[in-house]
């Protein structure tokens, strides 16, 4: 299981501040305590910033390597941006890129980076002709982004599908098209990963932690090992153990042992 932590985004408005502010300090911060929580992965996503995206997103990078000795997830829609970040982390352990698509322009553009930084790669389940609603669709672009990966020189191992989580808020079936999806994935192809931003489910809904935790333990029962999300959450976090300890995924509960060792499941 990988656990991406997803809180240094300038979406995010204490980011984007600490980002205006030049504030290295506050940025470490977050990499460190995100690194000490579990995350396998740091996120390093500056996306909102158009303007100076390449030179923020190397401002980022170097500070998480600063605070942490964790591999960078480099998550821009710009290609640009993603080959500085790589050639930032690529002295770090294996970076990933967030993301590929099955579209023709994302997948020619991003697709050398990837095999220049030999990386692993989310493939995001996204086609020209737009963003999939049912399970079917979905699986038809798990089939060409593997075999278009696999036959460019990408390890199926390095490949992470995202099934593009959509609010059940909008469609009462998306929950279900992505569990589907997930086991059809897990059936066919095993040596491929699984990964989501597990947030997305609850966008537009109240309580909104109930269902990313529920969520996490569904889809987790269904062949996903991988996530994008807040480390820092200790109920979410406390979930994840457990569901790898029932699902047979934690040799001896050891993970799970650790985690209550280190206070995750005391009440405050």
């Amino acid at each position: 299981m990988l656990i991406v932590g997803e809180l240094i985004n300038t979406s995010r408005k204490p980011i984007k501040e600490a980002v205006e502010n030049r504030d290295a300090a506050y940025i470490r911060e977050i990499a460190r305590r995100q690194a000490e929580a579990g995350a396998h992965y740091i996120d390093v996503n500056c996306g909102t910033l158009v303007r100076n995206e390449p030179e923020v997103m190397a401002w980022l990078v170097e500070l998480v390597k600063e605070a942490v000795d964790l591999p960078v997830c480099i998550d821009s829609p710009n290609p640009r941006a993603l080959e500085v970040g790589l050639e930032l982390a690529a002295d770090r352990g294996q970076p990933m890129v967030n993301s590929i698509t099955a579209e023709s322009e994302r997948f020619n553009t991003v697709l050398p980076l990837v095999l220049k930084y030999k990386a692993r790669v989310v493939a995001l389940l996204m086609d020209d002709s737009g963003m999939p609603d049912t399970a079917e669709q979905r699986i038809a672009i798990v089939r060409k982004l593997v075999g278009d990966l696999t036959r460019s020189g990408v390890p199926e191992d390095d490949i992470y599908i995202d099934p593009l989580v959509k609010p059940v808020s909008t469609s009462d079936s998306a929950g279900v098209e992505v569990l589907e999806t997930l086991r059809f994935i897990r059936k066919e192809y095993s040596a491929v990963h699984t990964i989501c931003g597990l947030s997305n489910i609850s966008y537009g809904l109240p309580n909104r932690p109930v269902l990313n935790q529920v969520f996490l333990i569904q889809t987790m029962a269904a062949g996903m090992d991988a996530y994008i999300l807040d480390p820092l959450d200790r109920t979410l976090m406390g979930f994840y153990y457990a569901s790898q300890a029932l699902l047979g995924k934690d040799p001896y509960c050891s993970e799970y042992l650790k985690a209550h060792r280190s206070g995750l499941y005391r009440k405050d």
